[in-house]
């Protein structure tokens, strides 16, 4: 059996191949292992925002439900065995790193998020999970979780401009790509976009044999575990999804009140953690900001993004809401960071070394620490609050 470092090790080694669009290896690699995709009933989420959330509400319903739960997402915030959840809890340390371990040999032309993608299915069908739930990780047509069959329930969330070097510079090109998960018979949630991003959505879904329903005119729940305005269009999308995998009305108000998503507005004392890491995600991030009514003076903002983002944005709309800005660059990231400097340039503040330097400069002052623009530094604050055990991150 080998060791969990050692599993990791060699799956950090396919860092290198990047989120590779295309399924092919990763059908051939299912083959290979029995097809572990097909022997548990799933619920599938794209988009570019609040797939993650509604995931995460979708799981805590079928719990609430009484239902064995397997859970997918990426990336990890402290621990890479976040990815991979049976009815709640990241696999332990010594099932993970035999899944790991057998999906590197049943793969050994995969990439790091196929490889992780290949050993949860083979988790959850281990598991005998009664429902999988399953995260697209880059939009969805050739995402490597698009190899499952029809699932029971599919949405779409919110359409953003985010990884346009692989999705297409504009939000009708990447609505394309996220419509990709419709299979023949399958009836896709959506969430709220704009009328053109819909028409094209559409398109791609009726062509493929399926059909859509939009769901921003249902009523918000009463009660979500989850803050922010932004959470009420997820937890409807969360609601209708659950509905259709057999979830009473007690338990989707159970599941919804109940949830838990680390680093979404996720308040440690004075700190407040949120993965905004694109300009819509800043937006909701601002608007909840705005909502509390604090000062700018009683703000401080801690920024820092990877190199791939469209950071300018993102900035424009939180520091007006920070009187004390401190730029840092995300530690360990597979993927270059922007350079503190340029941020500072922009909105003046003050570029810190070290994410632990720039959280010790504001041990004392403000009244609430905002850490945003990179899920690789809000995991690292994270870790540092709570005194979590962190592998390597990767955004991927």
């Amino acid at each position: 059996m080998p060791s969990l470092p050692d599993a990791l090790q060699r799956l950090y080694a396919r860092i290198p191949l990047g989120m590779r669009l295309g399924l092919d290896p990763m059908r051939a690699a299912c083959e290979r292992t029995g097809h572990p995709e097909r022997d548990f009933p799933a619920v599938h989420v794209a988009g570019t925002n609040g797939k993650g959330s509604v995931c995460a509400m979708v799981e805590a319903i079928g719990r609430a439900q009484g239902k064995k739960t397997g859970l997918y997402t990426s990336p990890h915030l402290c621990r890479f065995a976040e990815r991979i959840r049976i009815d709640g809890e990241p696999v332990s340390d010594e099932a993970l790193a035999g899944l790991l371990g057998r999906a590197l040999d049943a793969g050994p032309d995969l990439s790091f998020f196929e490889t992780a993608t290949l050993a949860a299915f083979l988790a959850f069908r281990e598991a005998a999970v009664d429902l999988a739930v399953l995260e697209v990780g880059m939009g969805g047509r050739f995402d490597a979780t698009n190899v499952i069959p029809i699932p029971r329930a599919a949405a779409i969330t919110r359409i953003a401009l985010d990884h346009t070097d692989r999705l297409g510079k504009t939000l009708v090109e990447i609505a394309r790509e996220k419509a990709g998960i419709a299979k023949a018979g399958l009836d896709i949630v959506l969430g709220r976009m704009a009328p053109d991003v819909r028409v094209a959505i559409d398109e791609v879904v009726y062509s493929l044999g399926a059909t859509t329903t939009g769901v921003e005119l249902a009523p918000a729940p009463a009660r979500i575990g989850l803050a922010g305005e932004h959470q009420k269009d997820n937890a409807r999308i969360a609601a209708v999804l659950a509905s259709r995998v057999g979830a009473s009305t007690g338990a989707i108000e159970e599941g919804l009140a109940d949830v838990q998503w680390p680093g979404r507005l996720e308040r440690i004392g004075n700190v407040l953690l949120d993965a905004a890491h694109n300009p819509d995600g800043a937006e909701s991030l601002a608007a909840h900001l705005r909502s509390l009514a604090l000062p700018p003076g009683e703000v401080a903002l801690v920024f820092g993004t990877l190199a791939d983002k469209d950071w300018g944005p993102m900035l424009d709309a939180l520091a007006p809401l920070a009187e004390r800005r401190l730029y840092v660059a995300p530690a360990g990231a597979s993927r270059n960071a922007i350079d503190p400097s340029a941020m500072a340039a922009r909105h003046p503040g003050t570029p810190s070394p070290t994410l632990p330097e720039a959280l010790a400069a504001l041990a004392s002052g403000p009244s609430l620490v905002v850490v945003a623009g990179s899920m690789v530094l809000v995991g690292h604050a994270r870790s540092l609050l709570l005194g979590l055990p962190r592998d390597p991150p990767v955004a991927l």
